[in-house]
């Protein structure tokens, strides 16, 4: 089975994100599954996003690849929420969001360092 290179397991992690963020997109226009498109693109979405995350972990490690799955996917989802559903952008959601990305700045860091130690 291929086990992708660092610069490659990052690459289709950030895939997986992508599709993540696609996937939970479409719950919210899915309309409690009530429209069917979205409704089946939310699971279309998230099993090609776990499939490439089953890939990367063999690179980066479980730890470090849902952590950043989840944050990154986070924040995308919040900014998307805050852009296109309207939602309000408060002080504290945005502080928050900055510590995610503070967090998931060190788990890359911590990622590139073991590598080069």
């Amino acid at each position: 089975m291929w086990i992708p290179t660092l610069n490659q397991a990052w690459a289709v992690l950030a895939g997986a994100i992508v599709l993540e963020v696609a996937g939970t997109t479409c719950m919210r226009l899915s309309e409690g599954f009530t429209r069917l498109t979205p409704s089946v693109l939310i699971f279309v979405f998230y099993i090609a996003s776990f499939a490439l995350n089953t890939l990367v972990i063999r690179t980066l490690g479980l730890s470090v690849v849902y952590a950043v799955w989840s944050g990154v996917g986070t924040v995308l989802t919040a900014g998307i929420g805050f852009l296109w559903f309207r939602e309000p952008a408060t002080a504290l959601k945005l502080v928050s969001i900055g510590l995610i990305v503070i967090g998931v700045m060190g788990l890359h860091a911590s990622t590139r360092a073991t590598v080069a130690a």
